[in-house]
């Protein structure tokens, strides 16, 4: 992989270096005059002083896209965007530069047209109604939104109307999705071949049933957008409406989304008044695949011999005892587990010209979201079956009021603003949970059903934080040449103790425009030279719960008073009145070179972060303590890397065009300390925390934690026994050999015969995207990709494992192995780089002549998730790399299998 790593980034600097001079061109990219909205402020890029990347629609990854983020995936260097773990659902994780915060706040805030939200409000943004992307990644930029910013920022904005005549736009596609690769495992012939051949009794059923294939299903997937604008000089407006419908390859996994964006502009009194009204939602429903693990260890180590129907005479499935991590696996796709999720935005801004240089500006938004969830889990899989009913809300309540004032004076540009913020969120939400149905027929339609309510199984919650926000920026451009800009913001939270409630947060960031020297006019084939640098701070409160600071109560239990039971109280946890803000102090520095007419664009940079007085539960002494944790501000991490960019069009005539386009990111984090001292008390966390682990038959209370948080090493890595090889057990069987590491002895205990083996997360990540274009027809091809990293093949370990049959099926190759052992060991610790071919367009702009209609017509094709080159023995090293959570860095018989979507889609401007 290392050869293909340096293969692939070698030839795009032989493409570079060795560009031929031709004609002058322009790249798909933002160029440093074009007008950016960045935060609150609004203004040419060549009064930018901070990294700001900006991706326009002709940029947009051109693949079958669910979430609009999937719409830049790739494109963005320090930006990594997982996949969903399941088919049609949404992303599973977010990250701009890595993971910052032990707690939660990890995730970039989310915008759309001025109004904040998080990852889930995106599923109400149809992709063609997207006009760009603006991604906030370092300090001097983030700044503007304080605590809100400490993860980065993503900012959407929509399509609006423009004058001119009306128009009409319709964008539709159908696509198929059908899996192709699976686990190898023993069908049923061979199952019964090796039982035989071993002398092993085995219940046999007669069949031959490969049941990973029979949860599978061909998933037909169809879009439909349309759009309606148009306007004056004085007014515009554009709606649009729109429809997405997916099947997943896994029987009865589907999504429905109906999604409505508005926008409408009017200007009144002579324009000394602007009026933006926009409102965008949707109503999203799907079923969900409930446990992604159980469903397809099931799947693929259920006994083949078994049939793929119920049993006509019981009219239930049959159940294999022995086998008791495992249920039948078409019973998982009896499972009902339904969620129907609906969202509202609006979204009004007022904007007063009070005088050539000055602006007055008014915002308001208002956000509501729902979330209605059920669920019944029948008796097949879950003894008595169970049912779940539960809903979500939350309100968000948004305004602010911003003064501005921008002024050019000869070689002087002032562009100042102050803005004074509130907002308001409310959540609230319950659910109830019942067991013991006397049958499968009334599920979560009628929670009477069932006999037992669990004392845990019903709880409902209410939380009404809010935030009060007083911001200034100063941005200063001499001669277009030398760019400073300050920020200072402060944010005060309901969330924190009265000592504490206010956070202060100030940025600065310098520029200097090397091109615009006069000792640059030699040069003239460089048309742009930038060299920028900043430093400032972020805070986070996303760690912390509303009413952490408070002593709160909480019901646990009942206890009979006389006759009648009542609900006794204790205290919810320890209460620290001195939670603080969580800080990321943030450097960054970088450069950017336009060359050749702009044909070759340029871009380095580098981040240097420290998060400090970090939010996190530490152990504490009982007594003087309650309980035995306590959330403090004591740890610190550091994250640092470096992004490169390069962009090049080495061929550009009437009839042809080629663009190249890729980025690397070089990324490393440390945990630097999980101690200190509070109120005169040494505190500290657990010397070695399992992150994530093994699971299911075999795995339970035995040594199988896999990925650890230690303190001086990368938030993540991989803490195993060594393994020198396969040994003997003396009964014809191989286990695995653990090496003695401290001489004392081989042990698994943590801190004993265990070695820090690699990281889970990538040091390196990829993004390329490459587009040809002759005459009418294009082609588009997206390549991303993940270096220096491991992946931990725990599917392998237990498929592999002879012990477990014949009450659990093997993989084909196990036998010729005959390895009997389930200790996990580094043996199948593996390299995680790949290089994925994401996806690959062919286009037609179809030509069109005295049409009175039509203005636009293309056809394309599609076909996503072409092939991945890796050394990865397992099924795809495109695992979790980056969410801190029990799946991370671990392939644990839980990947959906490989599958890919073709697609053929029409677009029409009429």
């Amino acid at each position: 992989m290392k050869r293909i790593r340096n293969l692939f980034c070698l030839s795009l600097l032989l493409v570079a270096v060795g560009l031929p001079a031709v004609a002058q061109t322009k790249l798909h990219v933002t160029l440093p005059d074009s007008i950016t909205t960045v935060g609150y402020a609004t203004g040419l890029r060549k009064n930018l002083s901070g990294l700001v990347e900006r991706i326009t629609e002709n940029q947009m990854n051109k693949d079958q896209i669910t979430n609009p983020l999937d719409a830049i995936r790739g494109r963005v260097p320090g930006l990594t965007i997982l996949k969903g773990s399941n088919g049609p659902a949404a992303l599973d994780a977010v990250r701009l530069r890595g993971t910052t915060s032990l707690t939660t706040g990890n995730d970039p805030l989310i915008i759309v047209d001025g109004v904040f939200g998080d990852l889930s409000m995106l599923t109400s943004i149809y992709p063609a109604d997207i006009e760009s992307f603006v991604i906030l990644k370092d300090a001097s930029e983030t700044a503007q939104y304080g605590s809100r910013g400490a993860s980065g920022v993503i900012e959407i904005t929509t399509k609006k109307g423009v004058s001119g005549r009306t128009s009409v736009n319709y964008n539709g596609s159908f696509g198929i999705a059908s899996s192709y690769k699976t686990v190898r495992m023993l069908n049923g012939n061979e199952f019964r071949a090796l039982a035989q051949e071993r002398g092993i009794s085995i219940l046999d059923m007669g069949n031959n049933t490969d049941f990973q294939k029979e949860i599978e299903q061909t998933g037909l997937q169809h879009n439909h957008h349309i759009a309606f604008s148009g306007g004056t000089n004085t007014s515009n407006y554009r709606v649009s409406l729109a429809l997405m419908n997916r099947e997943g390859v896994i029987v009865n996994e589907k999504l429905q989304n109906f999604t409505s964006n508005m926008n409408m502009t009017q200007y009144v009194f002579d324009n000394f008044l602007k009026c933006d009204l926009g409102m965008f939602g949707s109503v999203q429903k799907e079923r969900n695949l409930v446990n992604l693990h159980k469903i397809f260890y099931s799947a693929a180590s259920y006994n083949p011999t078994f049939p793929n129907h119920k049993n006509p005479e019981t009219g239930n499935w049959d159940g294999y005892a022995y086998a008791s991590q495992l249920s039948h696996p078409l019973a998982w796709m009896d499972v009902k587990d339904k969620n129907a999720t609906s969202h509202i935005s609006t979204h009004a801004r007022l904007t007063f010209n009070l005088a050539e240089a000055w602006k007055l500006t008014f915002f308001g938004s208002y956000t509501y979201n729902v979330v209605e969830n059920a669920q019944y889990l029948p008796v097949a899989v879950w003894a008595q079956g169970q049912a779940y009913r539960g809903d979500k809300k939350m309100e968000s309540l948004l305004g602010n009021l911003m003064l501005s004032y921008k002024k050019e004076w000869r070689k002087h540009f002032f562009d100042v603003l102050g803005l004074a913020e509130i907002q308001k969120d409310k959540y609230s939400g319950f659910y109830t949970t019942v067991t013991n149905f006397s049958n499968d027929k009334l599920g979560y339609n009628n929670l009477q059903g069932g006999a037992i309510r669990p004392w845990d199984g019903t709880n409902s919650y209410y939380e009404d934080p809010r935030l009060v926000s007083f911001m200034g920026r100063v941005n200063y451009t001499y001669d277009d040449r030398y760019i400073l800009t300050v920020n200072a913001r402060g944010d005060a939270s309901s969330k924190f103790g009265s000592n504490h409630k206010w956070g202060f947060f100030p940025a600065v960031s310098v520029a200097w425009v090397v091109s615009k020297e006069k000792f640059m006019e030699k040069l003239s084939f460089i048309d742009n030279l930038k060299i920028r640098a900043g430093y400032g701070l972020a805070g986070n409160q996303n760690g912390i719960d509303s009413y952490t600071t408070l002593n709160l109560m909480r019901p646990n239990g009942i206890a009979p008073v006389g006759s009648t039971p009542v609900v006794t109280m204790d205290k919810l946890r320890n209460t620290n009145p001195d939670l603080k803000w969580e800080v990321k102090q943030t450097f960054n520095a970088g450069i950017e070179v336009a060359l050749l007419g702009n044909r070759l664009l340029l871009t380095a940079n580098y981040y240097n972060s420290k998060t400090k007085d970090m939010l996190y539960l530490y152990n504490v002494s009982v007594p003087p303590f309650t309980y035995n944790t306590l959330l403090a501000n004591i740890g610190s991490m550091r994250n640092y890397g470096t992004e490169l960019s390069i962009g090049i069009t080495p061929l550009k005539t009437k009839d042809m065009e080629l663009n190249i386009n890729a980025n690397l990111t070089f990324q490393q984090n440390k945990l630097l300390s999980l101690d200190g001292n509070y109120q005169g008390e040494h505190i500290s966390a657990t010397e070695y925390k399992s992150l994530a682990g093994l699971d299911g038959a075999g795995f339970h209370g035995g040594y199988n934690h896999i990925v650890y948080q230690i303190v001086g090493q990368p938030l993540s890595v991989f803490y195993l026994p060594h393994c020198t090889g396969l040994v003997s057990d003396g009964n014809g069987g191989y286990i695995y050999q653990i090496a003695d590491l401290n001489g004392g002895g081989v042990s698994l205990e943590d801190g004993e015969d265990r070695y820090v083996a690699g990281q889970a997360v990538p040091k390196t990540i990829l993004g390329s995207n490459i587009s040809f274009r002759y005459k009418d027809f294009d082609i588009s091809l997206q390549i991303n990709g993940a270096f220096g990293h491991k992946v931990y093949n725990g599917t392998s370990l237990t498929y592999m494992n002879m012990n477990s049959f014949p009450d659990y099926n093997v993989m084909k190759k196990a036998p010729a192995q005959n390895i009997k052992d389930q200790t996990a060991t580094d043996y199948w610790l593996e390299d995680g780089d790949y290089i994925d071919f994401d996806y690959v367009t062919l286009g037609w702009n179809v030509p069109l002549k005295n049409t009175r209609y039509f203005q636009s017509l293309r056809l394309s094709l599609t076909v996503n998730n072409l092939a991945t080159i890796s050394g990865y023995s397992g099924l795809t090293p495109m695992i979790n790399s980056s969410s801190v959570n029990a799946t991370l860095g671990i392939d644990d018989k839980r990947n959906y299998p490989l599958y890919r979507i073709y697609t053929i889609g029409l677009s029409v401007n009429f």
